[in-house]
This record gives structure tokens, sequence and C-alpha cells, in this order.
């Protein structure tokens, strides 16, 4: 049973996450009009803030369990360092300043996790951010993929009986992710602000921290495989279209919107240079193609990009 301390904690994130979102929104969009947030105020649609999941990062810092909050504090701080410095290139090369920050945050994540007593489950936690973070190129979807998998944490709770965490119950930490993220999201959904990576990628861990609270190990890594489907089924249209125009990718398979959401993005990108240097793999085999290694083997910086095998996995997008 809920007690009534724990449920006047949750009113009162709910209203700060609500009203703190609703105020950063109207001080991001008249400092961005006046053109002073740089890369905090991007030119799409008109103008949207970017990185109001500030709101959430730092109430997750603040109300998630002593210690677990680490993980959250050290991922948002260098997630901000990504939003604020975006596509920035590292002098000559050809690593961009935010990727390096998040490749940073993520690796500390993994140290300190580690170290703080989630053993393996750490990595699992950190490799969370990347699903999300491709999920919030989509208005409300990393929002979406959040609200469902907290509610999927804590009905797993409820069912198997989870024991306290430092004598609060273990479903607070999904129910306070769902407190914040409902409160924070209408914005998001009608698409007039959006989380940044400091948002998402705090979402992402603290989402990585209540899997681990269930049981461990084999929890999180069910979990975590959950959450990369949920992402890429969210935005299987978007991806549909994407593949096509963008990537030569015709007629996708579910195992394409997967790879996309599980190693899509700068920092995926960033891996297929380093592995597959300047070349491009054609994939033929039905079996790989259902898998996805279309899109994980698709590299961006290829000389000679082709994809389509043959005329049956050109797109249909009529």
């Amino acid at each position: 049973m809920i007690s009534v301390s724990l449920i006047w904690t949750l009113i009162r994130v709910f209203i700060l996450s609500f009203l703190g979102t609703v105020g950063l929104n109207i001080l991001f969009r008249y400092l961005g009009q006046k053109g002073l947030m740089g890369n905090l105020f991007p030119n799409v649609r008109g103008g949207i803030p970017r990185a109001v999941g500030i709101v959430p990062f730092i109430i997750l810092s603040f109300w998630l369990p002593t210690g677990y909050n680490n993980l959250v504090l050290i991922i948002g701080i260098f997630a901000l360092i990504d939003d604020l410095m975006g596509r920035k290139k590292i002098f000559d090369l050809q690593m961009e300043w935010g990727q390096l920050s998040r490749g940073i945050g993520m690796l500390l994540v993994m140290i300190c996790g580690f170290y703080s007593g989630f053993g393996v489950s750490s990595i699992l936690i950190a490799l969370l951010v990347q699903p999300l973070n491709i999920a919030d190129m989509q208005p409300g979807s990393a929002s979406i993929v959040t609200i469902v998998m907290s509610i999927i944490a804590i009905l797993i709770m409820l069912f198997v009986g989870v024991a306290p965490i430092q004598e609060i119950p273990a479903y607070y930490t999904p129910l306070l992710i769902l407190v914040v993220c409902l409160a924070y999201c209408p914005l998001d959904f009608a698409g007039k602000i959006m989380l940044g990576e400091v948002g998402n990628h705090s979402f992402a861990v603290a989402l990585g921290i209540a899997f681990y609270m269930i049981g461990g190990f084999i929890p999180t890594l069910i979990l975590t495989f959950i959450t990369i489907c949920l992402s890429a089924f969210v935005r299987r249209n978007t991806l549909k279209v994407f593949f096509a125009e963008r990537l030569n990718i015709g007629n996708p398979t579910f195992g394409d919107y997967f790879m996309d959401a599980l190693t899509g993005g700068g920092l995926g990108d960033l891996l297929r240079r380093i592995f597959l240097k300047e070349n491009q793999y054609r994939v033929k085999n039905d079996m790989l193609i259902i898998l996805g290694f279309r899109r994980l083997l698709y590299n961006p910086y290829a000389k000679n990009k082709f994809h389509i095998p043959n005329s049956k996995y050109r797109a249909r997008l009529n």
C-alpha cells in the first residue's frame, strides 16, 4: 500500500516537473528568439527549445534513491555538454565534441555503476541511452517509450513482490519516472519542445536503474531488449521513409528498425567508420535482411553505397 507521504512526494514532483517544463519552454523561446540560445534553440518548425529535459534530469537527480541518483547525475551532466556543443567537429578529427562527451558519460556510468554494485548490468544501463536518444528524434516518441517501460516495470515489481530499496517501496523508482514524464510530455507530444540529450539520457539511465531493481542482470537484459523493440516500433513509419529516401534501404524489415534503434545516430556511425572504414558491404542473404543487417552495415562514410539487393526489397511508400 502506497503511503500518504509518498503520494505527496509524487504530487510535488508532478507539479515541479510540469511548471518547470512550462517555465523553461517560455524562457528558452524568449531567449532563442533573441538569438541567445545557440544549439538549444534549433531552427526546427520555426524554432523549438532543445534540452528542456533539464527539468526531468534535475528532478530525477534529487528524488531517486541515494546512490542510484549518481548515475543519472553523471550522464545528465555530460549529455548537457553534448546539447551545448552540438555537431561541432573536434579539430580535424571525424568526431564531434558531443559524441565525445556522450561517450565519456556512458563510460563513466558503466564504471561507477560497476563499483556501486550494479555489476555487468551497468553496461546495459549505459547502453539504454542509445534507443532513447534515437526515439527522441521524433516528437513524443521518447516520452511514449519512457511511459510504457516505467509502467511495465511497476507492474512487474508489484507482481513479483520486489523488496523495498533503502526502506522505500521498489516501485517508487519507476513510478517517479512515470510521474516526471507525464508532467513533462504534453508539450513534447505537441512538438513544442525537445528533451535533448540531457533529457532522454536521464530517462534512459533512470529506467535502467528501475530494471535492475527488479532482480539484477536478467530483468535488465530482457527489459533493455523490449525497450529497443518499442523504440523501433514507435518510429517505424518515419523510419520507413527515411530508409528509402536517405539510406536506399527499400521495404525495411522490423530488424532494420531494431538495428536503427540499437546502432543509429552519430555514435553508431562513428563506430561504423572505425570498423568498416570506407567499405560498404552488400547484404544478400534473406535471413540477414530480416534481422536488419542492411541497416547495421550501412556505412555513411563508404565511397560506393549500394544496399538494395533486388527489386523485391524496394520501398513501397504509397
